[in-house]
């Protein structure tokens, strides 16, 4: 007797499962141990990841405190025990913390007079690709003031030229780097930039005060005039506030006679 459509199609199921569980079979005994044991390395890398970011989030956190307490050590004139901490976190810690602590080493040196060991500290810092490039700037501009009496003023101002020429000098180290740039511009003689870079200085809204009152110094002495500059920049500031004051005070205007004729016609319904 003949098969019908349904049976044959429960046959080639069947055919067809017996087939592939054949073949998994075949599989698992040429490759299961292969496969096993591919699975579990997988888990135990895994695993080891998990712990090594831990361990990196613990050693991260005791760098934290060990930072903290080499500032109080120093803000309690403990140097010796400042320095002991700050070596340690120099030599084993994470890249952030390294860099301020080498930053805070330079500093102490040069607190000392040792301007070639702070610069030499500096440079590290500058140099170190791990660290992002703000912190990296930071250190550069510490160096060249470190160095300074040392180096051609060519070589100042061909350090200080990225940040001098930054797109948004205001989010940078600018100002640092523009009043180094500036005083090497006008040891060798070239005035215009020179007072074109005190006068920017000047300009800038957050600078500190006693940088800006150098600056503006410096750019009226050499025929830039920052302080016009900047009271025209204050008094532009305040006639756009002016403006904006009466553009909201003529909608309040407006809006109260139509608040006005509102009240009056629910009256007389």
């Amino acid at each position: 007797m003949a098969l019908s459509p349904t049976n044959d199609a429960a046959l080639l199921q069947e055919v067809d499962e017996a087939v592939r569980k054949d073949r998994l079979d075949t599989i698992m005994q040429r490759y299961g141990r292969w496969i096993i044991g591919g699975v579990i390395a997988a888990l135990l890398a895994f695993g080891g990841y998990l712990f090594w970011s831990h361990q990196q989030d613990a050693a991260r956190g005791e760098q934290a405190e060990e930072l903290i307490a080499a500032f109080e050590k120093l803000g309690t004139n403990q140097p010796r025990a400042a320095a002991t901490d700050l070596q340690k976190l120099a030599a084993e810690g994470d890249p952030a913390y390294r860099a301020v602590a080498q930053m805070q080493q330079a500093n102490i040196k040069a607190q000392t007079g040792d301007l070639k060991a702070a610069a030499a500290l500096m440079a590290k810092v500058a140099a170190d690709t791990k660290l992002d490039q703000a912190l990296r700037d930071l250190a550069l501009i510490r160096q060249t003031a470190f160095e300074y009496d040392t180096l051609k003023p060519e070589v100042v101002i061909a350090r200080m030229k990225p940040m001098v020429d930054a797109k948004d000098p205001a989010s940078s180290w600018f100002a640092s780097a523009a009043e180094l740039s500036a005083t090497a511009h006008y040891q060798l003689g070239q005035f215009d930039q020179a007072g074109a870079l005190y006068g920017r200085i000047a300009k800038l809204p957050n600078v500190a005060k006693s940088l800006q009152s150098r600056s503006v110094q410096m750019a009226g002495m050499l025929g830039v005039d920052a302080v016009a500059d900047r009271a025209d920049e204050s008094a532009a500031a305040e006639n756009k506030g002016a403006a904006q004051a009466a553009a909201a005070g003529d909608q309040k205007g407006n809006a109260a006679p139509k608040a006005a004729a509102a009240a009056k016609t629910e009256e007389a319904n």
